[in-house]
C-alpha cells in the first residue's frame, strides 16, 4: 500500500505534469508572421458568356501567415529564421472586436476583386462601352450609414422606388433626397433580390452627412473569384492578370510560374501593401521565376536574397502587362 509520502510525490507528479503541458498548449498573446501559401488565381476566377483561354503557366498570389503562438510553437517559431514573433494587438487591435477586423479583411478582399475586374475590362476595351445594369458598390466606409448593410459587391438596383441603371444616375438620385429622410434601397445580392433602409449621418474624413459609398457601373458579365480565407487588398494585381489572361487568347504566362502582390485601384494604380519579404519568400517556395511588386515597396526589399527569382517593380497594371511579354527580355 502506498504511503502518504508517494502519494504526495505522485501528486506533484501529476500537477507538475498538468502544468507542463498547460505551459506548451496554452494560447499566447503572440502570433508568428511568416510566408503563407501561394496559390494560382487563375483556377480561383469563373464567369460566363465569355470564351476562356486557360494559360500554360500559373499567376500566383502570395500571401502572409498569422499563427497564434503556444509555449511550444513559439520555440518554434523564434528557432525559425523565416518567422517573425508578433504582439497579438497587432494582428488583431484590442479596441475593435475580432469578427469586425475579419470582415473588415473580407471586404478589403472583394473591393480588391471588383477592381481587379475594372481594370482587366479596361484594359480589353469591354467596359464601361459594355456594362450591366445597376450601379455596383465597389467601397463602403467604415462607420457611415451604409455600413453592415451594403458591401462590396452589391448591386444598387433602384433608390427609392427608382429603377437605377448607372453608378452617376444612382448618385443623382441621392442627391435629389433630403439628407433628413431615408433612403430606399433595392439590391441584387448574388442573384438574390434584397432591401435595406437607411438615412445619411455624420462620417467620413470631414463629417459630411454621408451614405458612406462610392459606385461604378455595373460589369457586363459576373465574374465569381474564390479566395477562401485570404483577406485584405493586395491579391488585387494577381486578380486583375488573372481576369486579364482568360479573357484574351494571349498567353500571358508562357509557361512560366508569376507570382506578385499589389493593391490595385480601378484606374489601374498598383500602391504597396505589407509583408512584401514573406510574399517574397512564398514565391520562391512555390517556384515563381518572376514576382511583381509594387514599385513603393522596392525599398523593403534592399538586401533581400531573392535567388534566381527576378522581381519586378511596377506602378501600374499596363507596366506589369509589358513586363511580362515574352517578346520583352526579362533579364
Amino acid at each position: 500500500m502506498p504511503t502518504r509520502s508517494r502519494w504526495l510525490r505522485i501528486g506533484l507528479f501529476i500537477g507538475l505534469f498538468v502544468l507542463v503541458v498547460a505551459a506548451i498548449a496554452w494560447p499566447l498573446p503572440y502570433y508568428s508572421e511568416g510566408p503563407g501559401p501561394a496559390r494560382d488565381v487563375v483556377p480561383r476566377i469563373m464567369y460566363e458568356g465569355k470564351p476562356r483561354y486557360e494559360p500554360t503557366g500559373r499567376l500566383d498570389l502570395t500571401t502572409v501567415r498569422y499563427e497564434q503562438l503556444t509555449g511550444l510553437t513559439a520555440a518554434r517559431a523564434w528557432l525559425d529564421d523565416s518567422l517573425a514573433i508578433v504582439k497579438a494587438n497587432v494582428v488583431y487591435p484590442p479596441d475593435v472586436p475580432v469578427t469586425v477586423t475579419q470582415q473588415r479583411g473580407v471586404s478589403q478582399m472583394d473591393q480588391s476583386q471588383i477592381a481587379a475586374t475594372a481594370v482587366a475590362l479596361h484594359a480589353l476595351h469591354v467596359y464601361p462601352k459594355q456594362y450591366g445594369d445597376g450601379a455596383l458598390i465597389e467601397n463602403v466606409v467604415p462607420t457611415c450609414p451604409a455600413d453592415g448593410k451594403l458591401y462590396p459587391g452589391d448591386i444598387i438596383t433602384s433608390v427609392d422606388g427608382t429603377p437605377v441603371h448607372t453608378a452617376d444616375q444612382a448618385s443623382k438620385l441621392f442627391d435629389k433626397i433630403p439628407n433628413d429622410q431615408p433612403l430606399h434601397f433595392d439590391l441584387d445580392v448574388d442573384g438574390d433580390t434584397v432591401q435595406e433602409t437607411f438615412t445619411r449621418a455624420p462620417c467620413g474624413e470631414h463629417n459630411e452627412k454621408l451614405v458612406g459609398i462610392s459606385m461604378i457601373d455595373a460589369f457586363p458579365i459576373d465574374v465569381t473569384y474564390t479566395s477562401e480565407e485570404i483577406g485584405g487588398p493586395s491579391a488585387g494585381l494577381m486578380w486583375a492578370l488573372g481576369l486579364y489572361e482568360l479573357l484574351t487568347p494571349e498567353d500571358v504566362t508562357a509557361g512560366r510560374t508569376i507570382a506578385g502582390t499589389g493593391e490595385i485601384a480601378p484606374d489601374g494604380t498598383v500602391y504597396p501593401i505589407g509583408g512584401i519579404q514573406d510574399k517574397v519568400i512564398a514565391a520562391q517556395r512555390a517556384g515563381a521565376s518572376i514576382f511583381l511588386a509594387p514599385k513603393a515597396n522596392m525599398p523593403d526589399l534592399e538586401g533581400v536574397d531573392t535567388g534566381d527569382m527576378q522581381v519586378i517593380p511596377v506602378k501600374t497594371f499596363d507596366a506589369a502587362l509589358e513586363a511580362l511579354q515574352p517578346s520583352v527580355p526579362t533579364g
